[in-house]
C-alpha cells in the first residue's frame, strides 16, 4: 500500500474518532447547561464523518487499488497527491476552528476563515478527480 494511501486512511480513522467523540460529548452535555455551546458542533461532527473520514477512506483506498496511469507515474503525481491531502486535511481543521463560531454568528473574522476552509477542501475535491479521472478506465 502507498504511503499516501496509508497517511489518507490513518487519517480517516482518526476523524472517525474524533466525530463520533464529538457526537458523544454532545449528547452528555445535552442532558446540562452546555447543550447551547455544544450545539454549535452539529456541522462540525458531520463535515469530520463526512469529509474527515468517509472521504479520507475514498481518496486513500482509490489511490491504491484504482488502475495504474502508466510505466512513469502509476499513481499520478505523488506532489499533488500530497496537496490534496494537505488542502483537505488544513480544510478540516480551518472548519474545525473557525464553524462553531460561525454557527452562532460571533465574528466576521473566523466566518473569513470558513471560506478559507472551504476553498482548501474544493481545491482538494478538483485536484483529486483530476488525479483520478485518467485511472477511471477500462483495462
Amino acid at each position: 500500500m502507498p504511503k499516501l494511501s496509508r497517511w489518507f486512511i490513518k487519517t480517516g480513522l482518526v476523524y472517525f474518532v474524533a466525530s463520533l467523540l464529538l457526537s458523544l460529548l454532545q449528547k452528555v452535555g445535552a442532558a446540562g447547561e452546555m447543550w447551547p455551546v455544544l450545539s454549535a458542533f452539529t456541522p462540525l461532527f458531520y463535515h469530520w464523518l463526512m469529509l474527515g473520514w468517509i472521504t479520507q477512506i475514498i481518496i486513500g483506498v482509490s489511490w491504491w487499488m484504482f488502475p495504474r496511469r502508466d510505466r512513469e507515474q502509476p499513481r499520478g503525481s505523488e506532489r499533488v497527491g500530497w496537496v490534496i491531502y494537505g488542502a483537505l486535511n488544513g480544510g478540516l481543521l480551518l472548519r474545525a476552528l473557525s464553524e462553531p463560531f460561525v454557527v452562532r454568528g460571533t465574528d466576521p473574522l473566523l466566518s473569513g476563515l470558513a471560506l478559507l476552509a472551504a476553498l482548501a477542501q474544493w481545491l482538494a475535491g478538483a485536484l483529486y478527480v483530476a488525479q483520478i479521472w485518467p485511472r477511471v478506465k477500462l483495462k
